[in-house]
């Protein structure tokens, strides 16, 4: 499989502190081939990697999207035949999944910004952010079964988003819905118009970036490792994860700035913020 992105249908560039991401193939409604999800995947990988490292730039935030309006991610490419659904059989993982391991062990919040149609694998890549900003004109859904598969990868990321009954829904008729209906069933977070978008996810991203990094860093870790664990065992998980939380040096100076009456000045922040 060809996992050399051409530069030009995987758009990554740091803004400040945030990085966006973007799939450029507007023609092929930006749907995904190996080389896109290995582009994804490298972007996020170092990403993760200079994090560890404490490297700049300092990216706090990440914002996933698609490029014009038509279409967020049409999930696979389906010209490229039977094998955009998964690598060889020899393989025990596949692109998409190393991805999703990958991302979903980010220590930054993630915004898919949702800018046209969101199907298949597009939804998988939706899922996997935290938070999802979504123009009115995009639909959802899954229609994996019309062309004679199922959205199983897709299941483990949405199933932890939605009800099941919703997910069923989604599954097994194959139909796309609104994008007022996606709010209702808890896909979307906010819906605007699309003129309104790029306002809307950077409004959100102010909110996000105003926060303690180390915060949300080990805010993400715990619901990570709290969505399989039985009720007892995630309090006690929890009331360490608080004992842990109230001793960094981001809980010591978002107590004084709170008692000063001043912006707290966090230990992993940009001039930017």
């Amino acid at each position: 499989m060809n996992t050399s992105v051409p530069a030009s249908e995987l758009l990554v560039e740091v803004r400040g502190p945030v990085l966006w991401i973007t799939i450029n193939r507007e023609p092929r409604r930006n749907a995904l081939n190996g080389a896109v999800i290995a582009g994804i995947h490298a972007a996020v990988r170092d990403l993760a990697h200079r994090a560890a490292e404490g490297s700049p730039p300092r990216v706090r935030a990440l914002v996933l999207t698609g490029a014009g309006r038509r279409a967020f991610c049409a999930g696979a490419d389906l010209t490229g035949g039977p094998g955009v659904f998964a690598d060889t059989l020899s393989e025990p993982s596949t692109d998409f999944g190393r991805l999703a391991r990958t991302f979903r062990e980010l220590g930054i919040p993630s915004i898919a910004r949702v800018n046209g149609d969101c199907v298949a694998g597009g939804m998988g890549l939706m899922a996997l952010c935290d938070l999802a900003v979504v123009a009115d004109h995009a639909r959802f859904g899954l229609p994996e079964a019309r062309v004679g598969v199922f959205p199983m990868q897709v299941l483990v990321y949405l199933r932890r988003l939605v009800h099941a009954r919703h997910v069923n829904e989604l599954c097994l008729t194959g139909e796309l819905i609104d994008s007022a209906r996606a709010l209702e069933m808890g896909i979307a977070n906010q819906v605007v118009s699309y003129s309104d978008l790029d306002a809307a996810v950077t409004a959100l991203l102010n909110r996000l970036l105003a926060l303690s990094p180390l915060a949300l860093k080990r805010g993400k870790y715990a619901i990570a490792a709290m969505e399989s664990m039985a009720f007892s065992e995630a309090l006690a998980f929890a009331e360490a994860q608080i004992t842990i939380a109230s001793r960094t040096e981001d809980a010591q100076e978002g107590l004084a700035a709170f008692n000063e009456k001043r912006k707290p000045r966090w230990t992993d922040s940009t001039d930017e913020t």
